[in-house]
Protein backbone atom coordinates (compact mmCIF):
# COMPACT_ATOMS: atom_id res chain seq x y z
CA UNK A 1 0.00 0.00 0.00
CA UNK A 2 2.21 2.68 -1.25
CA UNK A 3 -0.94 5.58 -2.02
CA UNK A 4 -2.43 7.96 0.17
CA UNK A 5 -5.33 7.71 -1.71
CA UNK A 6 -6.69 5.01 0.48
CA UNK A 7 -10.31 4.93 1.59
CA UNK A 8 -10.41 3.09 5.08
CA UNK A 9 -13.92 3.18 7.68
CA UNK A 10 -14.58 1.31 10.61
CA UNK A 11 -18.21 0.85 12.81
CA UNK A 12 -18.88 -0.58 15.68
CA UNK A 13 -20.64 -1.26 18.79
CA UNK A 14 -19.51 2.43 19.66
CA UNK A 15 -22.53 3.38 17.55
CA UNK A 16 -19.98 5.30 15.46
CA UNK A 17 -17.84 5.22 11.83
CA UNK A 18 -14.12 6.44 12.39
CA UNK A 19 -12.13 7.01 8.64
CA UNK A 20 -8.30 6.79 9.09
CA UNK A 21 -5.26 7.40 7.66
CA UNK A 22 -3.55 4.35 7.23
CA UNK A 23 0.40 5.23 6.90
CA UNK A 24 -0.06 7.60 10.24
CA UNK A 25 -2.91 5.13 11.96
CA UNK A 26 -4.73 8.66 12.49
CA UNK A 27 -8.26 8.83 12.42
CA UNK A 28 -9.16 12.17 10.54
CA UNK A 29 -13.09 11.81 10.50
CA UNK A 30 -15.94 10.16 13.16
CA UNK A 31 -19.69 9.68 11.85
CA UNK A 32 -22.27 9.23 14.47
CA UNK A 33 -24.36 6.16 13.52
CA UNK A 34 -27.29 7.05 16.22
CA UNK A 35 -29.83 3.96 17.64
CA UNK A 36 -27.48 1.25 16.29
CA UNK A 37 -24.23 -0.49 15.93
CA UNK A 38 -22.63 -0.87 12.72
CA UNK A 39 -23.11 -3.94 10.65
CA UNK A 40 -21.45 -3.41 7.91
CA UNK A 41 -19.85 -1.19 6.02
CA UNK A 42 -19.52 -0.68 2.02
CA UNK A 43 -17.93 1.93 -0.67
CA UNK A 44 -19.45 2.23 -3.66
CA UNK A 45 -17.08 2.12 -6.61
CA UNK A 46 -16.92 5.50 -7.15
CA UNK A 47 -15.19 6.23 -3.26
CA UNK A 48 -17.84 8.45 -3.08
CA UNK A 49 -20.08 7.51 -0.61
CA UNK A 50 -20.12 4.89 2.35
CA UNK A 51 -23.02 2.69 3.29
CA UNK A 52 -23.42 1.32 6.97
CA UNK A 53 -26.30 -1.36 7.95
CA UNK A 54 -27.39 -0.73 11.01
CA UNK A 55 -31.02 -1.76 13.07
CA UNK A 56 -34.00 -1.38 10.48
CA UNK A 57 -31.98 0.86 8.41
CA UNK A 58 -28.99 1.56 5.82
CA UNK A 59 -27.59 4.85 5.69
CA UNK A 60 -25.54 6.50 2.89
CA UNK A 61 -23.18 9.04 3.91
CA UNK A 62 -21.07 11.32 1.87
CA UNK A 63 -17.27 10.21 2.08
CA UNK A 64 -15.70 13.55 1.11
CA UNK A 65 -18.70 15.98 2.87
CA UNK A 66 -18.11 18.00 6.01
CA UNK A 67 -21.69 16.91 6.16
CA UNK A 68 -22.03 14.41 9.34
CA UNK A 69 -25.51 13.47 8.34
CA UNK A 70 -26.70 10.25 5.77
CA UNK A 71 -27.23 12.00 2.58
CA UNK A 72 -30.20 8.68 2.02
CA UNK A 73 -31.76 6.38 3.84
CA UNK A 74 -33.38 3.18 2.86
CA UNK A 75 -36.09 1.85 5.51
CA UNK A 76 -39.00 0.04 5.98
CA UNK A 77 -36.74 -2.86 7.40
CA UNK A 78 -38.27 -4.39 10.61
CA UNK A 79 -34.80 -5.68 12.16
CA UNK A 80 -31.15 -5.81 11.44
CA UNK A 81 -29.38 -5.30 8.48
CA UNK A 82 -26.52 -8.09 8.64
CA UNK A 83 -24.64 -7.81 4.60
CA UNK A 84 -24.29 -4.68 2.50
CA UNK A 85 -22.62 -4.57 -0.75
CA UNK A 86 -22.77 -2.60 -4.07
CA UNK A 87 -22.59 -4.00 -7.92
CA UNK A 88 -19.19 -3.21 -10.20
CA UNK A 89 -21.34 0.10 -11.36
CA UNK A 90 -22.62 1.27 -8.10
CA UNK A 91 -26.22 1.80 -9.72
CA UNK A 92 -27.52 -1.03 -7.12
CA UNK A 93 -26.98 -2.42 -3.57
CA UNK A 94 -27.89 -5.56 -1.93
CA UNK A 95 -28.79 -6.12 1.50
CA UNK A 96 -29.59 -9.31 4.14
CA UNK A 97 -31.49 -8.95 7.28
CA UNK A 98 -32.58 -10.74 10.21
CA UNK A 99 -36.20 -10.43 9.02
CA UNK A 100 -35.36 -13.40 6.93
CA UNK A 101 -35.23 -11.29 3.53
CA UNK A 102 -32.06 -10.06 1.19
CA UNK A 103 -33.37 -7.26 -0.74
CA UNK A 104 -31.77 -5.18 -3.94
CA UNK A 105 -32.37 -1.48 -3.95
CA UNK A 106 -32.03 0.71 -7.31
CA UNK A 107 -30.09 3.48 -6.38
CA UNK A 108 -31.58 5.09 -9.38
CA UNK A 109 -35.14 4.88 -8.46
CA UNK A 110 -36.79 7.62 -6.23
CA UNK A 111 -38.29 6.69 -3.05
CA UNK A 112 -35.49 4.54 -1.97
CA UNK A 113 -38.06 1.82 -1.91
CA UNK A 114 -36.90 -1.85 -2.54
CA UNK A 115 -37.19 -3.54 -5.80
CA UNK A 116 -36.71 -7.08 -5.47
CA UNK A 117 -36.99 -9.50 -1.95
CA UNK A 118 -36.14 -12.98 -1.43
CA UNK A 119 -37.23 -14.29 1.52
CA UNK A 120 -36.35 -17.03 3.62
CA UNK A 121 -37.08 -19.44 6.22
CA UNK A 122 -33.94 -18.26 8.57
CA UNK A 123 -32.27 -14.87 9.92
CA UNK A 124 -29.83 -14.24 6.91
CA UNK A 125 -26.24 -14.16 8.60
CA UNK A 126 -24.20 -12.65 5.54
CA UNK A 127 -24.75 -11.82 1.39
CA UNK A 128 -22.10 -12.18 -1.16
CA UNK A 129 -22.30 -10.82 -5.12
CA UNK A 130 -20.70 -13.32 -7.64
CA UNK A 131 -18.67 -11.72 -9.98
CA UNK A 132 -20.97 -11.91 -12.64
CA UNK A 133 -22.72 -9.40 -11.27
CA UNK A 134 -26.09 -11.61 -11.76
CA UNK A 135 -26.67 -14.18 -8.79
CA UNK A 136 -26.43 -12.97 -4.97
CA UNK A 137 -25.08 -15.78 -2.87
CA UNK A 138 -27.38 -15.81 0.60
CA UNK A 139 -26.45 -17.63 3.90
CA UNK A 140 -28.43 -18.19 6.71
CA UNK A 141 -28.55 -19.40 10.33
CA UNK A 142 -30.59 -22.57 9.08
CA UNK A 143 -27.43 -23.58 7.78
CA UNK A 144 -28.74 -23.13 4.05
CA UNK A 145 -26.84 -21.07 1.31
CA UNK A 146 -29.16 -19.43 -1.49
CA UNK A 147 -28.18 -18.94 -4.91
CA UNK A 148 -30.25 -16.13 -6.15
CA UNK A 149 -30.04 -15.69 -10.14
CA UNK A 150 -30.96 -11.95 -10.14
CA UNK A 151 -32.22 -12.04 -13.75
CA UNK A 152 -34.63 -15.01 -13.77
CA UNK A 153 -35.57 -14.59 -10.08
CA UNK A 154 -34.70 -18.49 -9.90
CA UNK A 155 -32.79 -20.16 -6.11
CA UNK A 156 -31.33 -22.57 -5.25
CA UNK A 157 -30.45 -23.97 -2.10
CA UNK A 158 -27.36 -26.01 -0.38
CA UNK A 159 -27.45 -27.17 3.45
CA UNK A 160 -23.82 -28.01 3.92
CA UNK A 161 -24.64 -28.49 7.79
CA UNK A 162 -28.18 -28.36 8.89
CA UNK A 163 -26.61 -27.99 12.62
CA UNK A 164 -24.81 -24.44 11.93
CA UNK A 165 -25.82 -21.44 10.99
CA UNK A 166 -23.53 -19.92 7.71
CA UNK A 167 -21.76 -16.88 9.17
CA UNK A 168 -19.95 -15.26 6.20
CA UNK A 169 -19.72 -16.22 2.40
CA UNK A 170 -17.08 -15.06 -0.42
CA UNK A 171 -16.66 -16.18 -3.98
CA UNK A 172 -13.19 -15.34 -5.49
CA UNK A 173 -12.29 -12.97 -8.01
CA UNK A 174 -12.27 -15.85 -10.68
CA UNK A 175 -15.69 -16.68 -10.08
CA UNK A 176 -14.08 -20.32 -9.25
CA UNK A 177 -14.34 -20.91 -5.64
CA UNK A 178 -17.06 -20.03 -2.54
CA UNK A 179 -15.84 -20.31 0.62
CA UNK A 180 -18.37 -19.81 3.61
CA UNK A 181 -17.80 -20.52 7.45
CA UNK A 182 -20.11 -21.34 10.08
CA UNK A 183 -20.82 -20.65 13.78
CA UNK A 184 -19.01 -24.21 14.88
CA UNK A 185 -15.64 -23.02 13.10
CA UNK A 186 -16.26 -25.05 10.29
CA UNK A 187 -14.74 -23.56 6.51
CA UNK A 188 -16.75 -25.42 3.66
CA UNK A 189 -14.91 -24.61 -0.23
CA UNK A 190 -16.99 -25.42 -3.03
CA UNK A 191 -15.35 -25.64 -6.99
CA UNK A 192 -18.12 -23.37 -9.13
CA UNK A 193 -18.88 -23.91 -12.36
CA UNK A 194 -21.46 -22.43 -14.66
CA UNK A 195 -24.53 -23.93 -15.37
CA UNK A 196 -24.96 -26.15 -18.67
CA UNK A 197 -27.41 -24.51 -20.22
CA UNK A 198 -29.69 -20.67 -20.78
CA UNK A 199 -30.81 -19.39 -17.34
CA UNK A 200 -28.88 -22.19 -15.11
CA UNK A 201 -27.44 -21.33 -11.88
CA UNK A 202 -23.58 -21.54 -10.96
CA UNK A 203 -23.05 -25.08 -9.85
CA UNK A 204 -21.43 -25.83 -6.61
CA UNK A 205 -19.06 -28.87 -6.27
CA UNK A 206 -17.74 -29.61 -2.90
CA UNK A 207 -13.97 -29.66 -2.12
CA UNK A 208 -12.84 -29.04 1.21
CA UNK A 209 -14.03 -28.98 4.88
CA UNK A 210 -11.89 -27.46 6.96
CA UNK A 211 -11.89 -27.45 10.40
CA UNK A 212 -10.30 -23.62 10.27
CA UNK A 213 -11.19 -22.90 13.91
CA UNK A 214 -12.29 -24.31 17.16
CA UNK A 215 -14.55 -21.48 17.80
CA UNK A 216 -17.31 -19.66 16.39
CA UNK A 217 -15.88 -18.60 12.68
CA UNK A 218 -17.30 -14.91 11.97
CA UNK A 219 -15.52 -13.88 8.32
CA UNK A 220 -14.04 -15.60 5.39
CA UNK A 221 -12.22 -13.58 2.64
CA UNK A 222 -10.57 -14.79 -0.28
CA UNK A 223 -8.02 -12.43 -1.78
CA UNK A 224 -7.50 -10.21 -4.99
CA UNK A 225 -5.59 -12.43 -6.50
CA UNK A 226 -7.54 -15.55 -5.48
CA UNK A 227 -4.53 -17.25 -4.00
CA UNK A 228 -5.20 -16.76 -0.25
CA UNK A 229 -8.48 -17.17 1.82
CA UNK A 230 -8.55 -15.87 5.23
CA UNK A 231 -11.17 -16.97 7.97
CA UNK A 232 -11.78 -14.69 11.42
CA UNK A 233 -12.61 -16.04 14.94
CA UNK A 234 -13.99 -15.84 18.25
CA UNK A 235 -10.50 -17.64 19.21
CA UNK A 236 -9.07 -14.36 18.33
CA UNK A 237 -6.76 -15.47 15.44
CA UNK A 238 -7.18 -14.73 11.69
CA UNK A 239 -6.01 -17.72 9.77
CA UNK A 240 -4.02 -17.55 5.63
CA UNK A 241 -5.26 -20.60 3.67
CA UNK A 242 -3.18 -21.11 0.09
CA UNK A 243 -6.56 -21.89 -2.29
CA UNK A 244 -3.78 -24.01 -4.22
CA UNK A 245 -4.70 -26.80 -1.85
CA UNK A 246 -6.48 -25.50 1.04
CA UNK A 247 -3.06 -25.82 3.36
CA UNK A 248 -2.92 -23.19 6.09
CA UNK A 249 0.00 -21.46 6.08
CA UNK A 250 -0.20 -18.16 8.78
CA UNK A 251 -1.88 -17.42 11.46
CA UNK A 252 -1.85 -14.36 12.72
CA UNK A 253 -2.96 -13.61 16.18
CA UNK A 254 -1.87 -11.22 19.61
CA UNK A 255 -1.06 -14.66 21.35
CA UNK A 256 -3.11 -17.20 23.66
CA UNK A 257 -3.67 -14.49 26.35
CA UNK A 258 -5.80 -13.42 23.28
CA UNK A 259 -7.93 -16.11 22.74
CA UNK A 260 -10.91 -14.60 23.91
CA UNK A 261 -10.49 -11.81 21.44
CA UNK A 262 -13.42 -11.86 18.17
CA UNK A 263 -11.88 -10.86 15.18
CA UNK A 264 -15.31 -9.57 13.31
CA UNK A 265 -13.90 -8.49 10.07
CA UNK A 266 -11.20 -8.64 7.73
CA UNK A 267 -10.06 -7.00 4.09
CA UNK A 268 -7.26 -7.62 2.26
CA UNK A 269 -4.93 -5.08 0.34
CA UNK A 270 -4.99 -4.76 -3.26
CA UNK A 271 -1.42 -7.19 -3.83
CA UNK A 272 -2.86 -9.60 -1.41
CA UNK A 273 0.22 -8.89 0.55
CA UNK A 274 -1.04 -7.31 3.49
CA UNK A 275 -4.59 -7.67 5.84
CA UNK A 276 -6.68 -5.62 8.06
CA UNK A 277 -9.03 -6.78 10.65
CA UNK A 278 -11.43 -5.18 13.10
CA UNK A 279 -11.85 -6.69 16.94
CA UNK A 280 -13.71 -6.70 19.83
CA UNK A 281 -11.22 -4.99 21.61
CA UNK A 282 -11.97 -1.62 20.36
CA UNK A 283 -8.48 -2.27 17.70
CA UNK A 284 -8.50 -2.45 13.73
CA UNK A 285 -4.83 -3.79 12.97
CA UNK A 286 -2.74 -3.85 9.80
CA UNK A 287 -1.12 -7.39 9.46
CA UNK A 288 2.42 -8.36 7.36
CA UNK A 289 0.94 -11.90 6.04
CA UNK A 290 4.18 -12.91 5.02
CA UNK A 291 5.96 -12.46 8.91
CA UNK A 292 2.89 -12.31 10.88
CA UNK A 293 4.03 -9.17 12.25
CA UNK A 294 1.35 -6.10 12.99
CA UNK A 295 2.46 -2.95 11.33
CA UNK A 296 -0.28 -0.84 12.30
CA UNK A 297 -2.58 0.01 15.27
CA UNK A 298 -5.91 1.96 14.48
CA UNK A 299 -7.17 3.23 18.33
CA UNK A 300 -10.39 4.86 18.87
CA UNK A 301 -13.04 3.20 18.81
CA UNK A 302 -14.53 3.01 22.94
CA UNK A 303 -16.31 -0.56 21.81
CA UNK A 304 -15.83 -3.40 19.59
CA UNK A 305 -15.19 -2.82 15.64
CA UNK A 306 -17.37 -5.24 13.93
CA UNK A 307 -17.18 -4.09 10.33
CA UNK A 308 -14.65 -2.47 8.16
CA UNK A 309 -14.29 -1.39 5.01
CA UNK A 310 -11.01 -0.80 2.60
CA UNK A 311 -10.46 0.70 -0.81
CA UNK A 312 -7.09 1.40 -2.45
CA UNK A 313 -6.89 3.93 -5.33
Amino acid sequence: MTSDNVILATGGYDHSIRFWKPHSGLCKKTLQHLDSPVNDLAITPDRQSIASAGYQQIRVFDINSSNPNPVTKYEDISKNITAIGFNEEGSWMYSSGEDHAARIWDRRARGNACQRTLQTKAAINCACLHPNQAELFVGDQSGAIHIWDLKSERTEQYVPDASSGIQSISVDAEGTHMAAVTDKGVCFIWHLTQGRGSGELTQPHPKEKLTAHRKYALKCLFSPDSTLLATTSADGTIRIWKTIDFSKVAELSLGAENSKLWVWDCAFSDDSTYIISGSSDNFARLWCIDTGKVEKEFAGHTKAITSLAFKES
